[in-house]
């Protein structure tokens, strides 16, 4: 799933529809923000904050040209603003004195990455920008526990950030490979493993979870990640290889013949 930025032109009446909307959800993460003293104590905590919001609004500016966001891009972007407070917690490692808090905010937007899915099916409001807002928002989620399980954790090694990574990696590789960027089955088993990462990296930052514990958990979310991760690798590759050899057979007008067709994925992906 791919987005492109070259969006058709649309009134501004429509993009001030949005911009209402993310007011409100910078709003919204005033008021959560203003309960948690402990993870936002300073002017740097709510920079770095919204900072992230900011980054997030304007995308969904740039790539959500309809107007009024719809109820489950609205619970999105409620998870956007907990995960703005995820990050202001890193700074200055706030999180740490209240770790707690930090981990509570987490679950909900894990919570919440189940309920705009649910809204969506049942409002038929499915959208190729909804699906990828909530991807994105569920890797940037994970690469932050990431960064606090390492802050916590400093003997694990800074493996724990592949974990987070991994997703960045896949996108960076996507440019000198182009075939990368082909659109992906619906899998299941890629939501499950993106559940369970977060899950797992939620139950390594306890503090009531051993040493032992907490490495055998991060371990679990990078092998099942990279499991995952290679087995849509190796899908988008031999695609790659059926389009080239339809390519080959291809009449010499350069229109395959009907033996050559191939039908492409027609459901999005990572």
């Amino acid at each position: 799933m791919r987005f492109s930025f070259n969006a058709p032109y649309y009134s501004l009446p429509k993009r001030l529809y949005s911009a209402a909307e993310l007011v409100l959800g910078g709003i919204f993460l005033l008021i959560v923000g203003s309960g948690l003293p402990a993870l936002m104590a300073s002017p740097a905590h709510w920079a770095v904050a919204y900072g992230f919001y900011a980054c997030i609004s304007l995308l969904t500016l740039v790539f959500w040209p309809h107007g009024q966001l719809g109820w489950a891009n609205r619970v999105t972007l409620a998870r956007a603003a907990l995960v703005a407070v995820v990050a202001g917690g890193l700074v200055g490692n706030a999180f740490i004195a209240g770790l707690w808090q930090w981990l509570a905010i987490a679950v909900i937007a894990l919570a919440l990455d189940g309920v705009d899915g649910w809204i969506a099916r049942r409002t038929q409001s499915h959208s190729a920008f909804g699906a990828r807002f909530d991807m994105e928002l569920d890797a940037l989620l994970i690469m932050l526990l990431c960064v606090g399980l390492l802050t916590l954790e400093p003997t694990l090694g800074a493996w724990v950030l592949i974990i987070g990574g991994m997703r960045y990696l896949f996108i960076a590789a996507s440019g000198p490979l182009p075939w990368l960027r082909q659109p992906l089955f619906a899998s299941f088993r890629r939501k499950a493993v993106c559940v369970w990462q977060v899950a797992a990296l939620l139950l390594a930052l306890t503090p009531l979870t051993s040493s032992v514990a907490t490495f055998l958990l991060a371990l679990s979310a990078l092998i099942t990640l990279a499991y995952s991760f290679g087995v849509d690798v190796w899908w988008l590759y031999k695609q790659r290889l059926v389009d080239k050899a339809t390519t080959s057979r291809a009449s010499p007008e350069g229109k395959p013949t009907n033996s050559d067709h191939v039908t492409p994925p027609t459901t999005g992906g990572r």
